[in-house]
């Protein structure tokens, strides 16, 4: 009896020193700055689930790569962290270009053409869950980033904190307009998971508050089309205590629609893009920059790598860094590059030049 109570004894500590060093490997894996586990949820892979030998060929499933600046810059992210990865023989980057059934489709083809591990960018929260379910089924390893879905089948998601990023604005923008004030609503694109996340953030930072939206419009996160809608809410009513901005195109937009107007720029919050920075900086009106890095496209690429070695990685990991100010903006900004490049990157030099430099 003694001899088995030593046994089962010794198992046990077996057992849990296994269950230390797992969660020790899962901790040393170091995805990007300011990404986290999330204390909620304590769920991993496996240990060796995905492990394989390399060489190794990652596919990619973007939702929109010409959607606007931030996503063409998220490809480029992810292109480099692959190209530097000598054991990647092929990095496959798929554009769904917002249509839903291209996208199963490019998860279909990535599934048949045998790659090691795919990354998803989701166009909605249920289009591509089917196509996700069935990539793992099939021993790929799902990741999932810029964007949340109503299914678990993924392997592990890299999600900035939707939410975290719309109150960041919002929280700033009712103390900066007042417990009545009336603000505009500039969303992105209508559907996308990440768009309703940012706006019920906002939301959360309204309530118990007299805030009124005067006006709420989808600018989609382009420059262009926020410039239109920008210049007609401001012909309709250009009374206007403070702009809550889901994207720094956006925000550029409407800060060049009062200029052009010869009015004063009411608060507006913004995002970490070089373009917007430098309006920031020059104009001097009151914002703030959520963080929402484009290397999230690195990440996905690190998270697969980590994976096909056979480490172990959370189910679910955040990034919910803290809003910056005009002082940590000015740090950032390059007037060598164009209005395009977003912060922080993890693009080397020569590529920001190549991509960004000013011609």
């Amino acid at each position: 009896m003694l001899g088995l109570l030593k046994t089962v004894g010794l198992g046990m500590l077996v057992a849990s020193a296994l269950a230390v060093t797992s969660l020790a490997h899962a901790e040393d894996v170091k995805l990007m700055d300011g990404v986290a586990p999330r204390s909620d949820d304590t769920r991993m892979t496996a240990a060796g689930a995905f492990k394989k030998d390399p060489p190794w060929v990652i596919g990619m499933s973007d939702f929109g790569v010409n959607a606007n600046t931030w996503t063409v810059q998220v490809a480029h992210e992810a292109e480099n962290a692959a190209a530097k990865d000598k054991r990647i023989s092929k990095f496959i980057l798929l554009d769904a270009g917002f249509d839903q059934k291209k996208q199963v489709a490019d998860i279909e083809d990535l599934i048949a053409q045998h790659v090691d591990a795919i990354i998803v960018q989701p166009v909605t929260s249920t289009s591509a869950n089917a196509s996700i379910a069935k990539a793992v089924a099939a021993g790929i390893p799902v990741i999932l980033h810029t964007g949340r879905i109503d299914s678990d089948a993924y392997t592990t998601e890299i999600q900035g904190g939707a939410e975290h990023f719309g109150k960041v604005m919002g929280d700033w923008l009712v103390k900066t307009v007042g417990d009545n004030g009336k603000i505009w609503v500039l969303r992105g694109l209508a559907g996308h998971p990440e768009d309703t996340n940012r706006y019920n953030g906002l939301l959360e930072s309204l309530k118990g508050t007299h805030v009124q939206i005067i006006a709420e419009e989808h600018g989609d996160w382009q420059y262009d089309k926020a410039k239109k809608l920008c210049e007609t809410l401001y012909l309709n009513n250009p009374q206007v205590d403070g702009i809550w901005s889901s994207g720094a195109d956006m925000t550029r937009a409407c800060v060049d629609v009062f200029k052009q107007f010869g009015t004063p720029i009411p608060p507006i919050s913004g995002e970490g893009n070089n373009g917007y920075f430098g309006q920031w900086i020059t104009d001097g009106f009151k914002s703030i920059s959520p963080e929402y890095s484009p290397a999230q496209g690195a990440a996905g690429v690190r998270a697969a790598v980590a994976l096909l070695e056979g480490q172990q990685l959370y189910k679910r990991y955040v990034y919910n860094p803290d809003g910056w100010d005009k002082d940590k903006a000015a740090k950032y900004y390059r007037d060598d590059l164009t209005a395009n490049v977003w912060w922080p990157s993890e693009l080397p030099e020569d590529k920001l030049k190549e991509y960004y430099g000013k011609k």
